[in-house]
């Protein structure tokens, strides 16, 4: 086997996907459907859900008798003779007091009830939103922004959860109040009704209309704001870089633009949200001003008492406050079902596809790797690789090399499963790729990539992510044998030092170091490996060439490489130009047949002299 000295460059990353990075994709969704699919979640909640309308409906109910109490203490009142009868009077009073504190007291308890309920039903989603992200591909990562997720799964959620804990508890008490207020008002002044049957209508015809021209407002403002999101979070990502370079400027510039036009869609779908509640109010009090003015009539013509008409009064503004106070939170509504949309559209995003019915379980993998005629391309059209042939055997190096843009990491990408070649076949020990579940033939590659990843958690979880239900022993013969034990014993926890923010407290190298034990750990017998060495001292570069020479021994290896000088002792180099193989063989021999490989050999070697 070649000298592994070893690992030229290339991020292991979607830099050769095609497609542009963009918001996330959402579906315009009827307002039924939308409503039924948050049924679904609360229909997941029926004992909070019946223990809410219960109270809901216990606490309107006490609350709109007071009206009917009240017209009673007036009709006690003898105005002719100036007489009140002081018992009815107080009586209607301490029944009111006492139906108004059950009334407060069962309303805080559903206040509670749908807090509770909402916050499980955010859980729900954002357990439903990450299971679907699990099972999608990698495809859809290269497509869209992770600030833009990260909006979906933090604010959106909560957005649409924040509408079901108040806005539902408005409408099951809305619906009560209206109910009764109607029935009461007809038992009381018939004649009366006659004038809501003019207003309501109105009112409901604009508040309709309004609503289809405010939607795609909110809509357009979701869609922004996931969009500043997405930028505020690639730009933290790369803050060394924006600084190292001076673009300070232009970010702020790019952000001031994209923060101007999320304020502006938010001013926009705002104020025209916030017509909705100063019309229907309108209607409501040109519908009081009719229910004083006939009423009077009626009451000159003895045809209702005083505090029958006070009644009336009382309940028509409960009649229509529901009313006034859903057109007041129709902006909300809007900016919940736009959420709701961009909720819904990352559970329902296609997951990867499913292994077929008779797919087999790779195992006993000695390393063979053929890749005939293959040919893919991230879009219709725009091919990456073309006419692709290629043969690693067992226990061999091969380098694939190109400038940025050839297809290397679109090669990687294949022989992992994470696209599918468009023609052509991949075939691991004789075995068409296609044909084995993705779990196992992932499971036969290690990979070791330039940028490292480490999550929050324990060093021995750290180590042990890729092999479930390794021993402390397993873990820490892995770490010996990548030259990192030493380095974790001398710290406070040992293994059970704490990593945090992608591993911040220890050293690039000694990340490495840390990815290079996984991979020992997982012991796979095909390898693809990235530029381990970059941007460490020379020290730490020793150490990680040597804990490779270990991992690479006896595996099928893949090195996507930049630094030629380092693959000259590969068994294979893959040339690659345009997304075709251009050239083939070992370093001595393109070297002799000064072509494409001399020439960017020897461009890399004058660029070195020139920097030296």
């Amino acid at each position: 086997m070649a000298n592994p000295s070893l690992i030229g460059g290339g991020k292991y990353t979607r830099n050769e996907t095609s497609g542009d990075v963009r918001n996330l994709a959402v579906k315009k969704v009827p307002m039924g459907a939308m409503l039924r699919r948050l049924w679904k979640y609360l229909g997941r909640n029926r004992g909070l859900l019946v223990l809410a309308a219960l109270l809901s409906v216990s606490s309107s109910l006490l609350g709109l008798y007071g009206p009917k109490l009240s017209g009673q203490a007036i009709n006690a009142i003898d105005v002719p003779g100036g007489a009140v009868d002081f018992p009815v009077v107080f009586r209607c009073a301490g029944l009111m007091i006492i139906f108004y504190i059950l009334s407060a007291c069962l309303t805080y308890g559903l206040n509670v009830v749908m807090i509770r309920m909402s916050r499980r039903i955010s859980q729900q989603m954002r357990r439903d939103i990450f299971e679907n992200l699990t099972a999608l591909p990698v495809s859809f990562f290269d497509r869209f922004q992770t600030g833009d997720i990260i909006s979906v799964i933090t604010y959106d959620v909560d957005t649409v959860n924040q509408s079901l804990s108040t806005d539902l508890l408005q409408l099951m008490q809305s619906v009560v109040t209206v109910t009764v207020s109607f029935f009461m008002m007809l038992s009381i002044a018939p004649p009366l009704i006659l004038i809501f049957l003019v207003t309501i209508p109105l009112m409901f015809l604009f508040t309709r209309w309004l609503t289809g021209v405010v939607r795609p407002m909110f809509r357009r403002r979701s869609a922004r704001l996931g969009a500043l999101n997405g930028f505020v979070e690639e730009m933290l990502s790369g803050h060394r870089t924006i600084r190292a370079y001076g673009q300070e400027q232009t970010v702020l510039e790019k952000f001031d633009e994209k923060n101007r036009e999320a304020v502006d869609t938010y001013t926009v779908a705002e104020s025209y949200g916030t017509v909705t509640g100063p019309s229907v109010n309108f209607f409501s009090n040109v519908s009081l001003t009719l229910v004083c003015l006939f009423g009077s009539l009626l009451f000159l013509r003895g045809q209702v008492r005083l505090g029958d008409l006070s009644s009336f009064v009382q309940y028509s503004r409960k009649f229509s406050g529901p009313i006034n106070e859903f057109a007041n939170t129709l902006a909300e509504l809007q900016s919940a079902f736009s959420a709701a949309e961009r909720v819904f559209a990352l559970i329902d995003a296609e997951p990867e596809k499913a292994d077929r019915a008779d797919a087999r379980v790779l195992a006993g993998v000695s390393g063979d790797v053929r890749m005939e005629n293959v040919c893919f391309s991230y879009e219709p059209g725009k091919p990456i690789i073309t006419g692709l042939n290629l043969h690693a055997e067992p226990g061999s190096l091969t380098a694939i090399v190109g400038p940025t843009g050839a297809g290397k990491t679109t090669i990687i990408n294949l022989l992992m499963r994470f696209y599918d070649a468009d023609s052509g076949s991949i075939r691991i020990d004789g075995q068409d790729i296609q044909n084995l579940t993705r779990d196992s033939l992932r499971r036969a590659f290690s990979m070791v990539l330039q940028e490292t990843w480490l999550f929050q958690g324990t060093i021995y979880d750290n180590i042990a992510y890729g092999k479930p239900g390794a021993t402390m022993e397993d873990v820490v013969a892995a770490a010996k044998t990548a030259r990192i034990h030493s380095l974790i014993t001398r710290l406070p926890q040992g293994y059970d030092t704490v990593l945090s923010d992608n591993g911040s407290a220890v050293s690039k190298g000694q990340k490495q170091l840390m990815t290079i034990a996984r991979a020992m750990l997982l012991d796979a017998q095909m390898l693809i490996l990235d530029e381990a060495t970059s941007n460490v001292d020379t020290c730490t570069e020793q150490e990680i060439q040597a804990a490779m020479r270990t991992l690479m021994a006896g595996k099928t290896c893949f090195v996507i490489a930049h630094r030629l000088s380092t693959i000259q002792s590969a068994d294979h180099i893959l040339v690659l130009n345009h997304g075709q193989v251009v050239e083939q063989g070992t370093h001595e021999t393109l070297m002799a047949q000064k072509g494409f490989y001399y020439r960017l050999y020897n461009s890399q070697f004058i660029a070195r002299t020139e920097d030296a």
